[in-house]
This record gives C-alpha cells, sequence and structure tokens, in this order.
C-alpha cells in the first residue's frame, strides 16, 4: 500500500511537472513614441517568468499555456505597460507594446534612448508623421525631401535625389526584400502611387551614404521600410479629391496567422488642371499590397509580399501660353496641340521570406521574390506654336496677349515604346549575435530578363522649314536652295532581348565595446557582386567583378552632454541595371562597367533639453569621389544615360537637422543643407552635374489651439537653389549651364480631430465604434509660387535664337480628407 501511494505521488509529480511544461511563447519589440526599439525594457509575468529586450528592443518569453497570464513591461524613464493573455500549448504571440514616456523632474539628463540606429547614421521617420503632413504625393517620399542632403523640385513625382546622386541609385527595402519601380515612366505625373504604402508601415529608416555592407549595391541612397505583424483587429480609410486608401489588418487567435491589406486609388487631375496646358486628363492609378506572416512554430515564420499595380495615364493635351522674358521685353509662348499620349504600366510583384531561429544567436532566413512589369508608351501630338512679344500696356483691350510674333513652327513627336521585364531574385541571409557582437552574412542571386521596343521620332518645323538633326550638312534656306532628303530631328530606333544574371554576397562584423568610461561600435564588412550581360541584339555580351568594403565607427564620450560622434566610409560600386545599358539612341551597351564611388562620412547628434523639452540636433559632412561615371541628361524624371564611363566627378557638403518638440506634444524639425557635384566629361573640365542643387531649407511643424488642442495644423515647407536645367536633349552639356529658377513651396494642412486613442466615447455613441476619426483641408503651394521642372527648347528661325521656356508646376490647389481607424 505504501508503495502505491508512493507510484501516485511520483505520477501526481511528473503530471504537475508536464503541466508546467505545456507552454506558449511571446515574442516581439517593445517600441517606444516614435517607434523605435526600446533597450533594456524589463519584462515580469504574473506567475514569475521574467526577461529583457536587447539593444535593438527585441524580446523572447515563454509563459504557461491554457492559463491567464500578465506581462509587465518597465522601463525607467516609460510608464509601465502590461497585458493579460492567455494562450494555447505551443502558441507563438507576437506582441509589440509601445511604451510613453513618463514626465518626470530630474536633477540631471538621463539618457535611455536607443543608440543602435543613431551609431548607424540611420535616420528614424515616425510613420505618424508620413500619415499626417500634407503633400501633392503625401506618404514616405514626401516626408523623405524635408531630410538635409534630399532633394526633389517635382511635387508630382515620388522620386528623389541624395547627395548629387540621381533616382537610380537610391535602394528600397520592405521588410528586406528590395522592391522595384517602372522604367519607362519620364513625366513625374505619370507616377501617380509610390510603392511603399503609408497605411501598412511600422518603420521607417533612411541613410544617406556611408551605409553598412549589408544593403545593396547602390551609389546614394538606402531606405528601409518595415510593414505591420498586427496583434489585434484593426482597419482604416483615408478619403481626399486626390484618391483613396483603405487597410485592414488582423490576426488569428491562436496568434499563428496574421496580416495587413491595403488597398489605394489616385487621381492627379486635380492637381494636373492647375499647371499651364489646358488638358482632357483623366489617370487612374490603383495598387493593392498584402503582407502575411504563418508562424509554423516558435522557430519557424513564413512572410509573405503581394503588390499589384495599374496605372493608366490617357492625356490630351488642348493649348498652352508660358509668358516669360522681362518686364521691358515680356514674350510669350502660345501652343495649340493636336493629338494624344496613352501609356499604361502593370506591375506585379510577389516574394516570400522564411525566417528559422535555430537558437537565440543564430537566424537563418530565404527569400524569393518576382517582379513583372509590362509598360507601353504610346502618343503622337502635334503642337502647333507662335513666338511673340506681349502686348504689357496696362491700360489696353488686348494686355498679356501675343501681338507680334518673332517664330511660328510646329513639332510632331511620335513614340511606340513597349518593354517587358521580368526579375527574380533568391537570397539566403543570416544574423549571429554573441553578448555584443553580431556578425551578418548573405549570398544573392538575380536574374533579369527584359523585352524593350524603342520607336521615337521627333520633326519640327519652324516657319515653314524643316530643321535638320544636330551634326547635318547645313541649310540656310531660304538664301539658297537645300536638295537632301527630308530628316527627322531625333529619330531613335531599338530593339533590345537583355539578359543580365548576377551574383552578389556580403559578410560583416559588428561589436559594441568599452574604451574606459566611453561606449564605442564598430563595423566592418565587404560586398561582391558578379554579373553577366547577354544581349540578343547587339550579340554583345560582357562579364565583370566588383569588391565594396565598408566601415563604420561610433563613439559616446562619457560627458555631460549626450553627445554621439561617428565616421562612415567604403568603396562602393553601383553595377549597371538595364537603364544604365541603354544609350541616348536606346541600343544597349553590354560594357558598361560599374560606377565608383568613395564615400567619407562625418555625422554628430547632439540631445539636449530646451524649454523643458527634447531636442535633437544631427550634423553631417561628406565627401564623395566618384570615377567610371556614366554621364546622363535628367529631362522631367526620365534619365537619358550615354552608356559610356568616361567621366569622374565629386559631391561634397554638409546637412544640420534640428528636431524637437517646438510645440509641447508634437515633433516638428528644421533641415538646412549645402551641396556641390561636378563631373568631368572626356577631360574637357568640371561642370555642374544635372543634380547640383547647392542650398536646401525645409521644414516640418505641427501645432495646435491652446484652447481647442484637437483643432491641429501640419506646415511642410521647402526651398531649393535652382537645377542646372535645362538643355536640349541632343545638346553639348558644356554649353548649356544655365539654371532653372529656385524652388519654393509650402503645403499646409488643418484637420480637426474628432476621436482618437485619448479621447473616447461610451458604448451607444455613434463615435464609439471609431479609434480615430478626424476632417481636415489641406491646401498644397499656398503662396502659389511658379515652380519650374525643365524647359521646352523653341527656336526662332530669325535670329537663330534659341529660348529656353520653364514648363511650370502646380499652381494652388485645395483639398479636403476625411481619416478614419477602426
Amino acid at each position: 500500500m505504501k508503495q502505491l501511494r508512493n507510484l501516485l505521488a511520483f505520477f501526481s509529480l511528473i503530471s504537475f511537472f508536464l503541466s508546467w511544461s505545456q507552454t506558449a511563447t511571446v515574442r516581439g519589440v517593445v517600441l517606444d513614441e516614435n517607434n523605435v526599439g526600446l533597450a533594456d525594457v524589463n519584462i515580469i509575468t504574473s506567475t514569475g517568468e521574467g526577461s529583457q529586450t536587447n539593444e535593438n528592443g527585441f524580446y523572447l518569453i515563454e509563459i504557461p499555456a491554457e492559463r491567464e497570464v500578465t506581462i509587465i513591461f518597465s522601463h525607467i524613464s516609460h510608464k509601465n505597460s502590461s497585458v493579460t493573455l492567455t494562450l494555447g500549448k505551443d502558441d507563438d504571440y507576437e506582441l509589440n507594446p509601445i511604451m510613453n514616456t513618463e514626465v518626470e523632474e530630474f536633477g540631471e539628463v538621463i539618457v535611455t534612448a536607443n543608440r543602435r540606429k543613431a551609431v548607424q547614421g540611420i535616420k528614424t521617420i515616425s510613420p505618424k508623421a508620413i500619415r499626417l503632413i500634407p503633400g501633392a504625393n503625401a506618404g514616405v517620399e514626401n516626408v523623405l525631401k524635408s531630410l538635409p542632403g534630399v532633394n526633389s523640385n517635382n511635387e508630382l513625382s515620388t522620386q528623389y535625389s541624395v547627395r548629387g546622386g540621381n533616382f537610380d541609385e537610391n535602394l528600397i527595402y520592405v521588410n528586406e526584400i528590395e522592391v522595384y519601380r517602372p522604367f519607362l515612366i519620364r513625366s513625374g505625373q505619370q507616377e501617380g502611387l509610390s510603392f511603399v504604402n503609408p497605411d501598412l508601415v511600422q518603420n521607417v529608416d533612411f541613410s544617406a551614404g556611408g551605409f553598412q555592407a549589408k544593403f545593396g549595391d547602390k551609389l546614394s541612397s538606402v531606405l528601409d521600410i518595415s510593414y505591420k505583424t498586427p496583434v489585434a483587429f484593426g482597419a482604416g480609410l483615408d478619403a481626399s479629391l486626390l484618391g483613396g486608401s483603405a487597410y485592414v489588418e488582423g490576426i488569428t487567435p491562436n496568434g499563428k496567422l496574421s496580416g495587413v491589406a491595403g488597398l489605394r486609388y489616385r487621381d492627379n487631375s486635380l492637381l494636373v488642371n492647375t499647371k499651364e496646358t489646358e488638358t482632357n486628363f483623366r489617370p487612374t492609378f490603383i495598387d493593392a499590397q498584402t503582407y502575411f506572416t504563418y508562424k509554423f512554430s516558435g522557430k519557424f515564420h513564413l512572410n509573405f509580399l503581394g503588390n499589384i499595380s495599374l496605372n493608366k495615364y490617357n492625356y490630351k493635351p488642348l493649348t498652352r501660353q508660358t509668358n516669360f522674358g522681362t518686364l521691358q521685353n515680356p514674350i510669350a509662348l502660345l501652343v495649340f496641340y493636336e493629338g494624344q499620349e496613352v501609356d499604361e504600366y502593370q506591375t506585379v510583384f510577389g516574394a516570400l521570406k522564411a525566417n528559422y531561429f535555430l537558437n537565440d544567436k543564430l537566424t537563418l532566413k530565404l527569400i524569393g521574390s518576382a517582379y513583372h512589369t509590362t509598360e507601353q508608351e504610346h502618343f503622337d501630338i502635334l503642337a502647333q506654336y507662335r513666338l511673340g512679344e506681349v502686348n504689357s500696356d496696362i491700360g489696353g483691350d488686348d494686355l498679356g496677349e501675343v501681338e507680334f510674333s518673332e517664330g511660328i513652327g510646329s513639332q510632331l513627336t511620335h513614340a511606340r515604346n513597349d518593354l517587358d521585364a521580368l526579375i527574380f531574385n533568391l537570397e539566403h541571409r543570416g544574423i549571429y549575435t554573441e553578448d555584443d557582437t553580431q556578425i551578418d552574412w548573405g549570398v544573392k542571386y538575380t536574374r533579369e530578363d527584359i523585352r524593350d521596343r524603342v520607336v521615337e521620332w521627333e520633326v519640327i518645323d519652324s516657319a515653314g522649314f524643316a530643321i535638320r538633326p544636330p551634326g547635318s550638312e547645313f541649310n540656310d534656306q531660304p538664301y539658297s536652295p537645300f536638295e537632301g532628303p527630308l530628316e527627322a530631328f531625333e529619330n531613335i530606333r531599338a530593339r533590345n532581348n537583355t539578359v543580365i544574371d548576377r551574383v552578389s554576397g556580403f559578410v560583416q562584423w559588428s561589436q559594441r565595446d568599452d574604451w574606459g568610461d566611453h561606449e564605442v561600435w564598430y563595423n566592418a564588412g565587404v560586398r561582391a557582386h558578379h554579373w553577366s550581360v547577354n544581349d540578343e541584339a547587339t550579340a554583345g555580351n560582357s562579364s565583370q567583378t566588383v569588391f565594396s568594403p565598408r566601415a563604420q565607427f561610433a563613439i559616446k564620450p562619457a560627458w555631460q552632454k549626450d553627445m554621439l560622434f561617428r565616421i562612415s566610409g567604403g568603396w562602393y560600386h553601383q553595377p549597371p541595371f538595364y537603364r544604365e545599358l541603354r544609350d541616348s539612341m536606346g541600343v544597349v551597351q553590354p560594357n558598361v562597367k560599374a560606377q565608383q564611388s568613395i564615400h567619407l562620412v562625418l555625422g554628430n547628434d547632439y540631445s539636449f533639453e530646451m524649454w523643458g523639452r527634447p531636442f535633437k540636433l544631427t550634423s553631417e559632412a561628406y565627401y564623395k569621389s566618384l570615377t567610371d561615371v556614366n554621364p546622363y541628361t535628367l529631362e522631367n524624371v526620365r534619365i537619358r544615360y550615354r552608356a559610356r564611363n568616361n567621366a569622374k566627378a565629386y559631391a561634397y557638403g554638409f546637412g544640420l537637422q534640428l528636431n524637437g518638440e517646438f510645440v509641447p506634444g508634437t515633433e516638428s524639425w528644421i533641415s538646412f543643407g549645402y551641396l556641390k557635384t561636378e563631373e568631368n566629361i572626356d577631360n574637357r573640365g568640371y561642370i555642374a552635374r544635372p543634380t547640383d542643387q547647392r542650398l536646401k531649407f525645409a521644414m516640418l511643424f505641427q501645432d495646435y489651439v491652446p484652447r481647442i488642442p484637437d483643432l491641429k495644423m501640419y506646415l511642410n515647407l521647402v526651398y531649393n537653389t535652382g537645377l542646372p536645367g535645362g538643355s536640349p536633349s541632343y545638346a553639348d552639356p558644356y554649353i548649356f549651364q544655365n539654371r532653372l529658377r529656385d524652388y519654393k513651396r509650402a503645403d499646409v494642412g488643418v484637420s480637426y480631430v474628432l476621436t482618437d486613442g485619448k479621447k473616447t466615447y461610451p458604448k451607444g455613441h455613434w463615435l464609439h465604434k471609431f479609434r480615430e476619426l478626424s476632417v481636415g483641408a489641406e491646401i498644397f503651394n499656398i503662396f502659389d509660387v511658379r515652380n519650374s521642372i525643365t524647359n521646352t527648347w523653341v527656336r526662332d528661325v530669325y535670329t537663330q535664337r534659341e529660348f529656353g521656356i520653364p514648363n511650370f508646376m502646380t499652381q494652388r490647389v485645395f483639398n479636403v480628407r476625411l481619416s478614419m481607424k477602426f
């Protein structure tokens, strides 16, 4: 009997331990108010388990299954946060709590912010600011253009140049997956939508140079986006006169499947109808995106990112009048159009990402993606113009009208451009961490299969005489007869079937250490890239290999003032993408080499308090030396390369940004940048590059009415000095070095918050169902400044002069907006 009691006790003990061994896993990232991972957060459960977040804010804790467990998150400078969960056996639940700052009086400034991204020279942007800040193209890129070193003078475009680079030199990642944009788009008003959907965004990181080896092979910048992994159901809707967007997110009860999906529609006719050219214009831009995560277990997660985009651009210009010149000699260009442009861009993108957490130290990833785009650009447009003097008599009945014609002519442009591109990627990445050391590595295979037909020609007639192409035999009609054949002023015809195979890889090492009382961070790595180009049309092929070493060092001195110093640099390469291989005549040149750039970046962060509120001053100075440069011309957003590595260049400058709570409870910033970039083509001497935008000032400002805090205001202000703008596409850039006028723009938005997380209503009230609800109005280009993007070049046949007539951007536009979340 005694043995039986002992046996029952033994089995009871085993049963007790088995019941406790049935556990569930909770993991995630603890974020601060700026959605930055928070280090050293203590995590304690009501059942006695404990853990702590690492330097990136990541944590993992196991709790008993089938029991109600309360998890408490605590941090010395933040308010405690807690949640109660009941999970099933082997459930894997992701929880990303946001901890708010606790306001206390300290005898000295205590620095507790996460330094991981700051030491890497990465700027973190609040997703809330991205969704709220007004702009003609609101979104991530709209906010990026307010940063020092990031320039754009085209409010209809999402493209941007960074520290003297062009649009093709910027990397964009979404959850470590590289994304692409269409090839043929030549005008900002054709773009419609950025790839990045602001409704799906959780984190936004941006680096303007000196970035690590784990990022790819571009010369200028990295935009690293993280999409949400939801922890609860949510939905939202945003509608305005420019279009609308909707999203929904959720998670299954067992926490295994979570996802977010968004749908966007945009119509730019409200903006384009304010331009000088009167048109029949009805564009349609539609985009659908999804991001799902399925957790097979605590060790294995599978992610899917999908995107379908359809952009239709139907454009029928009617008339245009542009007044320019001086007060003493006013001149006008009056144009009557016939014909139309019909463009269509369809893109499909899908990616799978598998994450295997072997243990707390080792994470393995496998990423596969495919991008397919079919694009057509078809137009036939006849422009008949008059160039003449304008009546400036204030009391006259025909004030502002052309009363004497100096030039009469016509221009007929034609295009039948079609492109079909398929890009496939397969990549492995790994991360190993040991105490304060981290090693990252990766290897990637890319195949680009591109089929492209280019047919473009232009015929120019001035006063009844066809203008021959540049460099052809001189024609001095009507003084002497010319018996040669008629030729188009410009005639481009090519058919390319190009396949590019790439193999790239990287390895990098990161270390945090103490240097006496100071904290230091190191990072060093190297990339390698091998590619081969095969073009069927020219029967040409070529292969090359490049290596790119990079390094970073940062130190936080043990000073009373909160200062951080960093230096970074490396030898960067940009192997040519398809557009860089195609010359100005549309023909692929397989032997184009990778452009090279040596980066040196010096930076400083100074965090301090002013008016009893936190502020941060960030400053960076940079220098880039470029060799094997592939010169190009810039027309709106279309880049035409020479497809020759026959230039060298440099860029240097500095940037300052002050951000903080200028108004209590809000974040605003002011940016200033200086840039100089020049190139030397064929050793003819240095001239300004097409992106040489010398001075930049920008401000993002948020405010509210003190007595009515739910009435908020957002101001987006940008000033850029003029780009070297514009020369005809056929011209020698050494002759045309004139600049466009300065770019000045201010967008303002006003909204009234009916309800949000701080303002709730009881059940039964019609606002109870809304998590957030606001209505507002926006004014784009509030001062109605006439900004120009390019010049149209018109020849006066009598004086043989060529006039650069500015192509002006949008004028003042009013918009209304409704935003809601459930």
